[in-house]
């Protein structure tokens, strides 16, 4: 399964400070004793310390943002420093250089003459610098729309050009020969003579044209010099009004704590279904630990028993003694006191809006929400992990097979769903060989023939071992991100990194982190950044929410995506839609498709074109290590972010879904790309204007 695996604590950074200076005494000669002192790195991002000494040592405390080469030894204190300053920098990377204290405890001399200590280095390192301007798009002012008396007072127009538009006047004649707009040729003759290159030209009136060119003002002076034109103005780009539309918030109590569904737009989304375009059926197929059918959120979400789902497993000691059957109900076995992992995955998708009916004593009334909300899509249950969280790939295969429509026979039986899945949600694997994955893989590949589209959760691995089945050809491979309290998101440090990646989702932050940006509470505290969902308390034997990360909480997002451009008929089938999600996908990272987020972010506003909802304007920070900052724009624009070595890409843009990423697919943006390094430390990108 894809649970997150807890470790005793985030591994600590240490990646480089080149081969530079060394730190030596002012004399060269041995000393019995180590006295403080002070390192400055500088920009370097490697040091070497030799201090000469007479006795044995040991560094005990060194900066998070340091390694040490050799942490102990006797004689001359030597090693070698090697910085990582992209792990400390602050969110708002406005600290221009970093400092800390190495202490390295010492003795010397034999018996009743021995001395010992420990000695304070105190070490500092400047920060590289980038910096730049974003400016919103440009000021058309009145007296650049027209030239006539009658209009020129008209007052400022915030808009971008794409060309000119320009008309002749009444003397001039509307027709050349063969019926050729007159106002065309005239218009493309005169800016050729002026060297301007026209991309498009067409006509807009019977003494009007539109001509595209690259530079508007240099096509305006042109024009306007020429006695026949009665005016020249900009094509100006008109866009539909941001913020008319509102987005849908829903009021179930725990909604405010469910912050992924913001950062994909879905507020965009539920405004869009508002108007019903959602009517296509489509089932989700969640391959897990079964679901809790009576939880009270999930009421009219699921296939019920009988009406396709199944549990494949045939084990007596499958935790509800019945072997393969028509119920897949995630079961209460002795001693369990876990959630339901399925039931949690299902609610992700799809757990239901307003207030529950048959709500038990002491429930939430309202409890979360689904992505899916108004539209028409249904979760089919198959019970393919045990109560105690294990699945044979054996099982694992039949159960992907089954949800996509084929016949599977268990025990001597044959069961087929008469509702096909058309996509497939697998939250679970693991670090098996490709080999071993080939029942899997090859169960995928079926599904896939047969027309669904098979989601699978990257792994928690915390490294870069690839996981199946998400690694399979033909499965789509599901990283986790997490806030960061930046415009982007970040990748989730447990979420493994690997070639097959091929999307990424929220799935949040290791709650030992510490991680709370989203800006819910909860009875009065802080929420941390994970993901909650419903679930089953088997204490109590009682409906529960719970909150839980990993990539089995990314991959739902992703199937439940896929599933509502399947039912609003933006896309028809596995193909396209995967297309679709992967070219709306919010880029982050190192650009285009890298192993840490694939094409990136899904997008659920741009894949399904729904309404802008806000206006908001702003700068984004990310590097290549899938980290993200966000420096401060001054009054004009400007910003300088103090960073460590690396690549950076900066997104300036407009936010017109209301997720506060500002520049992703169907938003205004410009894009500029940057590496700092000991050669380049200071890097100005100059002015980013978006279009």
């Amino acid at each position: 399964m894809t649970h997150l695996y807890r470790a005793a604590g985030l591994v600590a950074a240490a990646l480089a400070l080149s081969a530079c200076d060394q730190l030596r005494s002012g004399s060269g000669a041995s000393s019995t004793t180590l006295q403080d002192r002070t390192l400055g790195l500088g920009l370097s991002t490697q040091q070497t310390v030799n201090v000469p000494f007479t006795g044995s040592w040991r560094v005990t405390d060194f900066p998070s943002w340091l390694s040490v080469s050799q942490q102990a030894g006797t004689g001359a204190v030597t090693f070698t420093l090697r910085a990582d300053r992209q792990s400390v920098t602050p969110l708002g990377a406005d600290q221009p250089t970093l400092s800390g204290v190495i202490k390295v405890s010492w003795t010397s001399g034999e018996s009743k003459a021995a001395q010992s200590g420990t000695a304070a280095w105190t070490v500092s390192a400047q920060q590289f610098e980038l910096s730049g301007r974003a400016a919103q798009p440009a000021q058309v002012s009145g007296a650049d729309l027209v030239t006539s008396s009658r209009l020129a007072a008209q007052s400022t127009v915030a808009a971008p050009a794409r060309g000119v538009i320009v008309k002749y006047r009444a003397g001039v004649q509307a027709q050349a020969a063969g019926g050729t707009n007159r106002a065309v040729t005239l218009g493309a003759q005169r800016l050729a003579g002026a060297g301007l290159t026209v991309t498009r030209r067409a006509a807009v009136g019977e003494r009007s044209a539109a001509l595209d060119v690259q530079d508007v003002p240099a096509a305006l002076a042109a024009l306007r010099a020429d006695p026949n034109v009665e005016y020249a103005v900009p094509n100006v780009i008109l866009r539909a009004q941001a913020g008319t539309a509102q987005p849908v918030t829903p009021t179930d109590q725990f909604a405010p704590l469910q912050w992924a569904y913001p950062l994909l737009g879905y507020g965009a989304v539920w405004r869009d279904m508002e108007a019903g375009a959602y009517t296509k059926a489509v089932t989700v197929a969640v391959v897990d630990s079964g679901v809790r059918f009576d939880h009270p959120d999930l009421q009219g979400q699921l296939w019920q028993p009988g009406e396709g789902p199944l549990d494949v497993l045939t084990d007596v000691n499958n935790g509800d003694g019945d072997g393969a059957d028509p119920d897949p109900t995630d079961p209460a076995t002795p001693g369990r006191t876990g959630g339901s992992h399925g039931t949690h995955v299902s609610g992700i998708i799809a757990a239901r809006w307003g207030t529950n009916s048959g709500v038990c004593a002491g429930c939430s009334p309202s409890g979360v929400v689904g992505a899916t909300y108004k539209a028409n899509v249904k979760v089919l249950p198959v019970r393919v992990i045990d109560a105690s969280g294990s699945a044979t790939s054996e099982d694992v295969a039949l159960g992907i097979r089954y949800a996509a429509g084929l016949p599977v026979v268990i025990g001597g039986t044959t069961y087929r769903t008469p509702h096909a899945a058309q996509v497939i949600n697998l939250s679970l694997g693991g670090a098996v060989s490709a080999d071993e994955a080939r029942p899997m893989c090859e169960a995928i590949a079926d599904a896939r023939t047969a027309g669904a589209l098979v989601i699978a959760a990257a792994g928690n691995g915390y490294g870069t071992v690839p996981y199946y089945p998400a690694a399979c050809d033909g499965a789509v491979s599901v990283a986790s991100v997490t806030l960061s309290g930046a415009s982007a998101p970040m990748h989730s440090p447990f979420s493994n990194v690997y070639p097959q990646v091929q999307l990424a989702a929220p799935g949040g932050a290791d709650p030992y982190s510490g991680a709370k940006f989203n800006g819910g509470t909860f009875n009065g505290a802080a929420f941390p950044d994970m993901i909650l969902s419903t679930s089953w308390d088997y204490g109590k034997n009682a409906p529960n929410y719970e909150a839980e990360v990993g990539t089995s909480q990314a991959s739902p997002q992703v199937a439940a995506l896929a599933a509502l451009l399947l039912s609003k008929g933006v896309t028809t089938g596995a193909d396209d839609t995967l297309k679709r999600l992967r070219d709306t996908a919010t880029d982050l990272g190192t650009a285009g498709r890298d192993e840490q987020f694939g094409f990136g972010m899904i997008n659920a506003a741009a894949a399904l074109n729904a309404p802008a909802v806000s206006s908001g304007f702003g700068l984004r920070v990310q590097s290549s290590r899938g980290l993200s900052f966000q420096p401060k724009l001054d009054s004009t624009g400007a910003f300088r972010a103090y960073l460590g070595d690396g690549t950076y890409r900066v997104t300036a843009g407009a936010d017109t879904n209301g997720n506060g990423v500002y520049g992703e697919s169907g938003e205004a943006s410009d894009e500029r790309s940057a590496a700092l390094t000991e050669a380049t430390p200071k890097v100005d990108l100059g002015t980013l204007t978006p279009r």
